[in-house]
Formats: structure tokens, C-alpha cells, sequence
């Protein structure tokens, strides 16, 4: 890991990974596939990829009561109190369809509609995500999703974990269906026997669910091209090694290009946040995960004055931003881009991550430049409203139609015309 001194910004790392040409057509294929074959390609795509051979793909009320039997009942009372500060905290989003008038007549507003379906992505593999059902379903339920229809790719049994199922159930999505990858996107944006297409794609993925996001968008909607995760922790010399280290190794430890960042006024703190983060590596189940990354996309900067620190965070544009510092309410508002703020020593990361409310799919790879965290209004969709009365008309319709013959469209100005005629 790299201690850089006096940073400038040609000197950050960022790491946007947009997908080899040969991926790209592994993806093509797949979705073609799915489009042409319906669910055989999706049983194929499982047995080839996942290494599982299902005889169904939708998960059954039997599935559902084994989920049950099988999850730590300690847990249960936690994911229902983690998706009740979810839903508060979106429910405080929610924004309603609104008109006004004029004097004249003139009627205007905006009409607010949920989407009619909206599909779910959880990853899977060889780590289950009941936070990311909690953090994608639920501002859909919020903004009145009728049918929300989740996927995630299955385990070596044949199963989805037991806390993806129960996060699930327990937010009332009674579609859930075991399959993952570019097939289970390709599923979702074209339909199948067993999968009725939907109107929006959500839920982060490996590269082949990014790029088949990304393919697929325009036939429906998609909320993001996540990459992979990161953090950048903006400390001063009021914050503890151990404490930063810990939660730079938090992202490290999720994929080996996840991005680890420390940027700090002391340069004490940065040699003792470095030997702690190999300290702390020791002792670390996904030590080989979390050292790649460390060694490959992690760095710590070290810079004269905090304004100097606070431009370096608004260049990286971070994912997850960490201010660990004496005041550090005193900086949230030069801070301008950031997928979401984390203030002060109690709140770390993980906080955000499953708990405290606001959603964890955030913008990533400097996208926090022009990207939101996913919300309600990405389940809604907005109609205008207008409504001119006979007297608008008379007092507009002349400067419509001039309007409309300075852009060359004499239908346009006709269409107006003619009711001032009348």
C-alpha cells in the first residue's frame, strides 16, 4: 500500500473496469440465448456457470418455511428492525403528484406513478446478501411497486441462502426465482416461461451482470452501472489507526479491485493506519481477497491542510465516504461528492451498510460527480400536466405559434391557429 505525500489529482487511483471485448460477446451470446430459448437457456446457463442442475426455477413455499428453519433465529429480529429504519428513512423520500392554477384558467402539475414491476438482482456466490434485498426492494414498496420479482444465482445445493429467502419473504416478494449472472438480467428485460419481464432492472453485480445491465437498457430501464465496491476515510490526526484500518479492510475484504483510500493531514496516522491495515490482514478470513486489493487499488495521501484533503475526497467522488476528524460536522458542507457521508467515529461503514436506514447501492467509480444513492424516485416516473383554458389560449396562442415558425414547423403553428380562430 502506498503512502503518497503532497498528492495531486493526477496521482489518484480509479479503477473503472468496462469489460473486455471478449466479455462483452460472452454476454451477447448469453442474452440472445435467453431470448430464443426461453427457460432451456436459463436451466443451461445454471448447470454451465453455477454448476447446478435445477429441475425449477422459482423458489417454493417449502424453500421458504426450510429458510426459516434454518436462519439463526438471533438474526431475524435484526433484518426486521434493519428493514423497518430502511423503509422510515425512504418513506421520508416519497414525493406526491401536485397541480396549480392560474388566473387565467391555466392548469399545470406533475402526475407521480409507481412503476408496474421492477426486477431484483442479489448476487451471490460464495458470499449471500440479505442487505442488498432490504436496500433494493424496499424503496419499491415505498414508491408502490406492485410486482417486484427478485433473482440471485444459486449455491452448490441448488438453494438460495436462508437470509436471502427471509429478507425476502418478509418484505412480501412473492417472486423469487434461482437464477443469477447475464442470464437472470436478460430474464428479467425479455421475459421467459417462467419469468415475466419487468419494466426496471436494480441490484449490483459482477461484470457480466454490469455489462448485460448495460445492453439490455433502453428495452428497460436500469438503475446503475455499479462497480466494484470502495471507501475513502478523510482523517486528521484526532483519529484512531486501528479504527481507519478496520474500516478500509471493510471494503477491501469485498472484491480484490475494491478500492481502499485514505486521505489524511497527518502523516503519523498514515504510517501507523498502514501497519495496522497488515496487522489486521493477519487475522482476516478473506485475507487473500482484501490483501489484492490493498496491495492493488489502496493508498493513503498525505496532505498539508485539511481544504487540500477535502479537494482530493471531491476528485475521488467516493462511494463511501469517512470523515473521521475533530469537528467533522464543520466539513459536510464543502464536501460535494459523495455517495454517502459517514460523520464521526461511531459511524462507520457498516452502519450505513445494514442498519441505520439510508441505502447502500450507491454511485461508484467517481459517479457520485452526477449519481444518487437509489431512492424512491428511481421506482417512479413523472407526467406532465397541462391544461390551457380559452382564454390562455387567446393571450398565448399568438406567441406559441411564432415560436413554432422560428423552428421551421408550420403544422405546429396551424395546430394553435386554428382554435384562435374558432
Amino acid at each position: 500500500m502506498e503512502i503518497v505525500m503532497n498528492p495531486n489529482t493526477a496521482s489518484l487511483k480509479r479503477d473503472i473496469d468496462q469489460g473486455t471485448d471478449q466479455q462483452r460477446l460472452a454476454v451477447l451470446d448469453i442474452i440472445t440465448e435467453v431470448r430464443k430459448s426461453g427457460d432451456a437457456a436459463l436451466f443451461s446457463f445454471t448447470e454451465k456457470f453455477d454448476k447446478v442442475a435445477l429441475s425449477s426455477l422459482k423458489v417454493t413455499k417449502e424453500e421458504i418455511d426450510q429458510a426459516y428453519s434454518e436462519l439463526d433465529q438471533d438474526i431475524l429480529p435484526v433484518i426486521r428492525e434493519a428493514a423497518e429504519n430502511i423503509r422510515d428513512y425512504h418513506q421520508r423520500q416519497k414525493r406526491e403528484s401536485w397541480i396549480t392554477t392560474q388566473e387565467n384558467g391555466t392548469i399545470l402539475g406533475q402526475k407521480i406513478t409507481a412503476l408496474d414491476s421492477v426486477g431484483v438482482y442479489v448476487p451471490g456466490g460464495l458470499a449471500a446478501y440479505p442487505s442488498s434485498v432490504l436496500m433494493n426492494v424496499t424503496p419499491a414498496l415505498v414508491a408502490g411497486v406492485k410486482r417486484i420479482v427478485m433473482v440471485s444465482p444459486p449455491q452448490a445445493n441448488g438453494a438460495l441462502p436462508a437470509g436471502v429467502i427471509v429478507a425476502a419473504h418478509e418484505l412480501g416478494v412473492e417472486e423469487i426465482y434461482k437464477v443469477g449472472g447475464a442470464q437472470a438480467i436478460a430474464a428479467l428485460a425479455y421475459g421467459t416461461e417462467s419469468i415475466e419481464k419487468v419494466d426496471k432492472i436494480v441490484g449490483p453485480g459482477n461484470i457480466y451482470v454490469a455489462l448485460a445491465k448495460r445492453e439490455v437498457f433502453g428495452h428497460v430501464s436500469i438503475d446503475m452501472i455499479a462497480g466494484p465496491s470502495e471507501i475513502v476515510v478523510l482523517a486528521d490526526e484526532t483519529a484512531r489507526a486501528a479504527e481507519v484500518a478496520a474500516d478500509l479492510l471493510s471494503q477491501a475484504e469485498h472484491d480484490e479491485r475494491a478500492s481502499s483510500v485514505l486521505v489524511t493531514t497527518s502523516e503519523k496516522l498514515a504510517f501507523e493506519v498502514k501497519k495496522e491495515i497488515y496487522k489486521q490482514l493477519e487475522t482476516l478470513p478473506r485475507e487473500k481477497i482484501a490483501r489484492a486489493s490493498i496491495e492493488s487499488y489502496g493508498a493513503i495521501y498525505v496532505t498539508n491542510t485539511l481544504d487540500e484533503a477535502i479537494e482530493l475526497v471531491n476528485e475521488l467522488a467516493p462511494e463511501h465516504l469517512e470523515v473521521l476528524t475533530a469537528s467533522p460536522m464543520d466539513l459536510l458542507g464543502n464536501i460535494r461528492h459523495a455517495g454517502a457521508i459517514f460523520l464521526g467515529r461511531y459511524s462507520s461503514e457498516p452502519v450505513g451498510d445494514y442498519f441505520a436506514g439510508p441505502n447502500h447501492v450507491l454511485p461508484t467509480n467517481g459517479t457520485a460527480r452526477f449519481s444518487s444513492p437509489l431512492n424512491v424516485d428511481d421506482f417512479t416516473k413523472k407526467s406532465s400536466i397541462i391544461s390551457y383554458s380559452e382564454k390562455a389560449m387567446q393571450e398565448n396562442g399568438r406567441k406559441i405559434a411564432a415560436f413554432a415558425r422560428l423552428e421551421g414547423l408550420e403544422a405546429h403553428a396551424r395546430a394553435v391557429e386554428y382554435r384562435l380562430e374558432d
